[in-house]
């Protein structure tokens, strides 16, 4: 399949690597040239074992490019990934969205036909709702599924992390588009990788009710660990 990822920092990087490793012809897209120049000259913007050795494999069997234009790789694509930052807004905490509706519209301009748009980035209940909303307003006549895919990966073990998942959770409103998704990650699930197929806030909610457990695991186990000093 032909992929698009919009945004090359650590979650797009390490899905595109990992993505293209799976047999995928994959373009990670970034609006910084710097780190685009950085990546196609094999420097990778952030440290995860092994994935310098798996970029470089995947760019030399020409699985994997990088490029700061995304409509060609876009217009291409059967799939296209969502994988930019979304930090706290100073004052209410509030993810900020900005940057995911701005690739939203972005691809909405540079689709030739159908794919599945699929936010990977970390995104509150509702998020793949309104991308949807901006795709069809952007474009009426537009062909276009939309999926959401929350990532689980812990840095230092991202690659084994997804190459070995505990679950892949795909969220879909309908069956074209799952259909799509479960093609993307076939080669896992001929590895016997758990596929969840959901719906679309669904799939939103299940990362966060992840994140909070292990914020709740972390924290637990802190205090057990104060509780071990006094006594």
């Amino acid at each position: 399949m032909r992929i698009a990822i919009i945004g090359s920092g650590y979650v797009g990087l390490v899905s595109g690597a990992c993505l293209a490793d799976f047999g995928h012809e994959v373009v990670c897209i970034d609006k910084d040239p710097d780190k685009i120049e950085a990546l196609n000259q094999g420097r990778m913007p952030i440290y995860e074992p092994g994935l310098d050795a798996l970029v470089a494999e995947n760019v030399r069997q020409k699985r994997l490019t990088f490029s700061t234009d995304l409509k060609p790789a876009v217009a291409q694509a059967q799939a296209v990934f969502i994988a930019v930052g979304t930090p706290s807004r100073r004052g209410d905490g509030f993810a900020d969205l900005s940057y995911v509706y701005a690739a939203a519209r972005e691809i909405a301009v540079a689709l030739t036909g159908y794919a599945v748009v699929v936010t990977k980035s970390t995104v509150p209940v509702g998020t793949g709702d309104e991308v949807e909303r901006i795709l069809r307003e952007a474009r009426p006549d537009l062909d276009v599924g939309v999926a959401s895919n929350p990532e689980f990966l812990r840095e230092g073990a991202a690659i084994g992390d997804f190459k070995r998942p505990d679950r892949i959770v795909i969220g879909a409103e309908d069956a074209r588009a799952a259909a799509v998704m479960q093609e993307v990650y076939r080669p896992l699930y001929l590895n016997q990788a758990p596929i969840l197929l959901t719906g679309r806030r669904t799939a939103e909610l299940t990362k966060y009710a992840a994140n909070a457990f292990l914020a709740t695991k972390i924290t637990f186990i802190n205090e057990i660990a104060d509780l071990c000093e006094q006594v």
